[in-house]
């Protein structure tokens, strides 16, 4: 087993072990879509009154997400979060995103509808929805239903004492997953020392027989085995 195999290995079980504490601790990080629920646009800043809107919603460093379907003033639009351009975010935590509403533009920088900081915090109410309002702009509707703080299994007596106990036997499954890794690794890397040291003697004995030919080969060359 070579140096770069023995830490393709080691990387392997490391990731693998990376997946095992996720899937026990499904809590530690929040996965959560955002998708747009309906909108309604008031105002177009088009110059050319005939031309329709190309309006789309974007967060900051991530990919612009267009409405193929929004091209009208004043009509609700209504989605199921199943069209192909959804979903239009996901958090992976806590944090808060710079987003906002655009209407793009050809020959000048897109217009702005609005931007502001969207979080997880901001779907509080129990349908998992979250309305974003301008009067003279825009009515959003989005809709995230992992947002939701708690649940009603969490405000029950018994919960907390069943997640502690949950929480008990997850912290001793990862103990065991970890000392289990750590043999395994331990295993690996002292065979692949042995091998290390078998091939090193190989090549040392070969080296030496090596050496002896050529030896024998010079003597034969110079005569010497006549003169003795």
């Amino acid at each position: 087993m070579s140096i770069r195999e023995l830490g393709s290995s080691r990387v392997s079980v490391n990731l693998f072990t990376f997946c095992l504490f996720l899937s026990c601790f499904p809590g530690l990080i929040l996965s959560a879509i955002v998708t747009l629920d309906s909108i309604v646009i008031y105002n177009t800043h088009e110059l050319i009154k005939a031309v329709k809107p190309r309006v789309y919603f974007e967060c900051r460093g991530e990919n612009k997400t267009e409405f193929p379907d929004v091209k009208e003033k004043n009509v609700t639009y209504k989605f199921n979060g199943e069209e192909s351009w959804q979903p239009l975010t996901e958090f992976s935590g806590k944090k808060c995103k710079r987003c906002g509403l655009y209407e793009a533009d050809t020959f000048k920088p897109d217009d702005k509808f609005d931007e502001w900081e969207l979080c997880p915090s901001d779907f509080n109410a129990s349908d998992g929805k979250y309305v974003r309002f301008n009067n003279k702009e825009f009515n959003l509707t989005f809709w995230c239903p992992k947002c939701v703080p708690g649940s009603p299994a969490s405000n029950s007596p018994t919960a907390p004492h069943k997640e502690e106990k949950e929480k008990g036997m997850h912290i001793v499954l990862i103990l065991l997953i970890v000392v289990a890794v750590l043999a395994f690794c331990i295993v690996v890397g002292f065979v692949a020392y042995k091998y290390w040291q078998k091939k090193k003697r190989e090549h040392d004995q070969a080296r030496f027989l090596k050496l002896f030919e050529d030896g024998d080969d010079i003597e034969d060359e110079m005569g010497l085995d006549h003169i003795i």
